[in-house]
């Protein structure tokens, strides 16, 4: 095969735009880049800015150059006989047939690949499949991106680092690959098809570097086959050994990995607070900034505890980022620094986990709802099967649809044969859990936590000391879990799972399996299913029916909070007028529901035991399954209308953009502080909670209230400690607050705020050269700025990135902010915590309004009632501290190293106008305060950052002495 490597760069997206520049690459057959031909092309229009500040070509650069009819003569002879290749090709593609039938040429009729589909086949877990992320992350050299010709080597050597790939995989995954797509009428089957003839001529290798099994090839073994880490007739290396003669192992072992390695006077301060808590039975409550290094200051102790003891420690994260660079990271650093051998295991929800059963059905059948992406998903995985010792989703990078597809292969317990799985022995969840069973130390999350409370702890392997980081958010994740969610789609998803139309679903399927089975029972059975059919029907009209009415009920306010979310709440007291008939459509849901669950449970049941025939076995586990699950939601659906529980708040969530469908209804107790206590506080002997963000104004009493720890603390069973910064704030960052900036009511500026914000943002992006994250509360606000913004700063060469305006997920945003030398990025909630971007890239944070949550969502209405009862003020003992502890982490983003400068500028004056603003200040950790006229700011920042040394500056209106 002789591949042509193409890329055009264009005056725009559309077919009647023009071509500027081609790059083309030509790789011969052994592999070898002949030559690479690049020239512009005079467009006969002027190129617009946006293209020349995205390319770096001028209307100068293509005034000389060749007219499109001269580059096609030179270009057209090297496309003769080859197989054309592009990344995201249909672009390029496109423009070619344009100019070849401009010209007067026969249209290109060759073979054509993609290298993106390449990519995400042969290596699924690259984190972007962007071309610069892609040439960086195999050190490519790529010095001009979205030049044509560079862009056409990068594709090259991309596309050949694939084919390296493909060379190595095993005979059976390339033949999965074939059989996948030799349905498809694609050059990808072509492909694949030639690279299994050619290499089922060959030699058999690579038979002892996988695992095969049932057509698979795997990268695992059985985990029936993993060993404890130490041997248990040995004596405990720790046996004599006391905790500070450990720690100096530890820390002499740390100095000859990292030879920058220093003790932290906190991290220590630290170890010694979590060892006696572990040591003496007591809870912890224990507050490290950032810089701490306090993912070691809890590891390095309940390893000790966990060894020493002979007793597990769980440890609890609310991120999954958090769990990956405990695995990625510090894990694998620990591993070498402890002086015995010692495992640390991760274990998840169930849903990350690959079920290889469901993953066999789907392929086997090629049940693909969209056939064109779930063909490509398909084969990322079964490549990734080569590769995966977890078969954890989050090593996947799954784009567009792939999470679709991911729900209906992952494993989960409603559907799980357990031992009678031909799978079970490869199982990746049962590896994870037998993996914790053996571990020292098990790394979890809050949600997992929660799941197992509610199974009876029968998912954990039992604990009796917890280690809770990221504690802020554990009072949310327990109303979460302790209380009720449901989706429209959660159930509508269930039902067309099991029946969509006569030919899709696994009704149908089973019905198809039954009609070619010579059971003589088949037809009975087929009878029930067909009877089936129309109840299921009936439950999905009143299903929709129902939640049109809900969604009726729901006044439309705009925005409340993120992308316009609609929110009402339901009260047990006073019901909405009309809801008897709304109950009334869910009992009918409930009986019709409870009849289908009946019939089909007993007809999954009858089947199971009379057909003995592995693939029906298969179908009728995901049946059962899918039964299981429509039950839950029948109960948790007739709970949520009884609308009985006074402790217990039900609201409803929709998005005022797709209406019905996006409803979402919660019942989610009022107080969880009671239920934390018995289930965590009162049952275990040690817990320890950590995170950034505890305090408020020095003070811990709000998380001792509302995480349920007000007797412990009463008893003297729980210590409290902040630890002192390692930063020094005073000279590494600046708080500016401009003192007569306007201010605004509710969650939309009127036109003089958003002007004068629009100003000061644009004068002080200037100033610091982008590198700038502007948090705001409301969605709406964000987009009242977005355009303006980027208008004011376009002659500048300023980027502007939108969260939920520029497409994209969070962390490709905050990738994009970090490659891109100058950009402003606007974010709102989700970008008030875990944004970790160090060193220059974030010079500037500004924070538009104090965090607080809007007083109208339903469960701070409920609590704010509660706490009324009670004769306490909910303003300032719940607003308040909650914005505290939000604007604390919000400032948390600036300063990530002892070397990182930068300047946090507050445009709320309510920080320090009002009563409570000192909190907010006095809960920092120390930075420089100053506050000034708005038209002072731009150059008292400048000046700031041209000065190295901070204490140089005497011109000090300092707030806080």
């Amino acid at each position: 095969m002789k591949f042509a490597v193409l890329d055009f760069e264009t005056t725009g997206n559309q077919s009647a735009d023009e071509i500027i520049q081609v790059g083309l690459a030509i790789i011969e057959e052994d592999r070898s880049i002949s030559r690479v031909y690049g020239t512009y092309v005079n467009p006969g229009i002027p190129i617009p800015p946006f293209i020349t500040s995205l390319t770096g070509i001028t209307d100068s650069d293509v005034a000389d150059a060749p007219e499109l009819e001269d580059m096609m003569m030179e270009l057209v002879p090297m496309l003769d006989d080859v197989v054309l290749v592009g990344h995201n090709v249909a672009f390029d593609f496109n423009f070619l047939q344009n100019a070849l039938d401009r010209c007067g040429y026969l249209p290109y009729s060759g073979r054509i690949l993609d290298t993106m589909h390449f990519l995400k086949i042969c290596f699924p877990s690259l984190p972007s499949y962007q071309l610069g992320m892609v040439a960086s992350h195999f050190g490519l050299e790529h010095d001009r991106p979205h030049q044509a010709d560079s862009d056409a080597l990068a594709t090259a050597q991309v596309l050949l680092k694939c084919l390296e790939e493909i060379d190595d995989l095993p005979l059976l995954t390339i033949q999965r690959l074939s059989d996948l797509f030799a349905d498809e009428d694609s050059d990808l089957a072509w492909f694949f098809d030639g690279i299994r003839t050619e290499r089922e001529h060959q030699s058999i290798q690579d038979l002892d570097t996988y695992t095969y099994f049932r057509q698979f090839a795997l990268a695992v073994d059985d985990w029936t086959e993993i060993a404890p880490v130490r041997n248990e007739e040995e004596p405990n290396p720790l046996a004599s050994v006391s905790f500070d003669e450990y720690m100096e192992q530890v820390r002499g072992r740390l100095r000859d990995i990292l030879p920058q390695y220093e003790t932290r006077e906190a991290q220590d301060i630290m170890i010694g607070e979590v060892v006696k808590a572990l040591d003496e039975d007591k809870h912890l409550l224990i507050e490290a900034g950032t810089g701490t290094g306090k993912s070691l200051g809890y590891l390095l102790p309940s390893i000790y505890q966990s060894v020493k003891q002979e007793q597990r420690v769980m440890v609890s994260t609310h991120t999954i980022n958090l769990q990956e660079q405990l695995r990625e990271r510090d894990i694998p650093l620990l591993t070498k620094a402890v002086p015995f051998p010692f495992k640390a295991a991760v274990f998840k929800g169930r849903g990350h986990y690959l079920c290889l059963r469901k993953f066999e059905h789907k392929i086997n059948r090629r049940d693909f709802h969209t056939p064109k992406e779930d063909v490509i998903t398909a084969a990322q995985m079964i490549v990734w099967l080569t590769q995966t010792e977890s078969g954890d989703d989050e090593e996947l990078n799954l784009g567009g649809r792939g999470g679709d597809f991911w729900d209906t292969v992952a494993s989960d317990s409603d559907s799980c044969l357990g031992r009678a799985c031909p799978w079970f022995r490869k199982c990746f969840y049962h590896r994870a859990k037998h993996e914790a069973g053996l571990a020292d130390v098990v790394i979890t999350n809050h949600s997992k936590l929660f799941t197992d409370v509610k199974a009876n702890h029968q998912l954990l392997p039992s604990y009796d000391r917890l280690v809770i980081d990221e504690a802020h958010h554990l009072e949310d994740v327990a109303g979460k879990h302790l209380g009720l969610s449901m989706k429209y789609f959660t159930v509508t998803h269930t039902l067309t799972r099991l029946y969509k139309d006569s030919r899709n679903g696994q009704l149908p399927a089973l019905r198809q399996m039954l009609s070619a089975s010579a059971e003589e029972k088949a037809t009975q059975w087929i009878g029930v299913i067909d009877r089936l059919y129309p109840d299921l029907i009936t439950v999905k009209e009143n299903w929709d029916r129902l939640n049109e009415l809900l969604f009726g009920l729901i006044p439309d306010r705009g925005d409340s909070g993120e992308s316009g979310q609609l929110t009402m709440r339901l009260s047990p007291v006073k019901k909405p007028k009309d809801w008897d008939s709304l109950a009334e459509i869910e009992r009918q849901i409930y009986v019709t529901l409870g009849e289908c669950i009946r019939k089909g449970e007993q007809l999954a049941a009858e089947i199971k035991e009379e057909l003995d025939d592995y693939g029906a076995d298969s179908l009728i586990t995901d049946i059962t399954g899918l039964f299981k699950d429509l039950a839950s939601h029948r109960e948790g659906l007739h709970q949520f209308m009884a609308l009985d529980n006074e402790g217990i708040v039900y609201w409803m969530e929709a998005s005022s953009n797709f209406k019905s469908k996006s409803l979402q209804m919660y019942a989610v107790p009022v107080d969880v502080s009671a239920q934390l206590k018995e289930l965590f506080f009162d049952k275990k002997r040690s817990v320890i909670l950590t995170s950034a963000t505890l305090s408020v104004d020095k003070s811990f009493q709000f998380m001792i209230d509302s995480l349920g720890l007000q007797e412990a603390a009463e008893e003297g069973q729980l210590h409290t400690v902040q630890l002192p910064s390692p930063f020094n704030y005073r000279e590494q960052a600046l708080l500016v607050i401009p003192r007569d900036f306007p201010s605004v009511k509710g969650t939309v500026g009127d036109p003089k705020f958003v002007d004068t914000l629009v100003q000061s943002l644009a004068q002080t992006a200037e100033a610091t050269k982008g590198r700038m994250l502007v948090l705001f509360t409301s969605y709406r606000m964000l987009r009242q700025v977005y355009e303006p913004l980027k208008e004011a700063l376009s002659s500048s060469e300023i980027a502007v990135l939108g969260q939920g305006v520029d497409g994209g997920s969070r962390t490709k945003l905050i990738r994009r902010f970090q490659d891109s030398s100058a950009s402003v990025l606007l974010g709102t909630s989700s970008f008030w915590e875990g944004v970790d971007v160090p060193g220059e890239a974030l010079t500037c944070l500004a924070i538009v309004r104090l965090p607080f949550q809007p007083p109208s969502h339903p469960l701070v209405e409920a609590k704010s009632e509660l706490l009324q009862q009670q004769k306490k003020n909910p303003f300032m003992k719940l607003s308040v501290p909650q914005a505290v502890i939000r604007f604390k982490q919000g400032f948390g983003r600036l300063v990530r190293t002892a070397q990182d400068k930068g300047i946090v500028i507050v445009f709320d004056t309510r920080v320090i106008e009002s009563y409570y603003g000192k909190y907010f200040l006095y809960s920092l950790p120390g930075p420089k305060m100053e506050h000034m006229p708005t038209d002072q700011m731009v150059p008292r920042i400048a000046e700031w950052l041209n000065h190295n040394k901070p204490n140089e500056i005497t011109n000090d209106e300092s707030l806080l002495q």
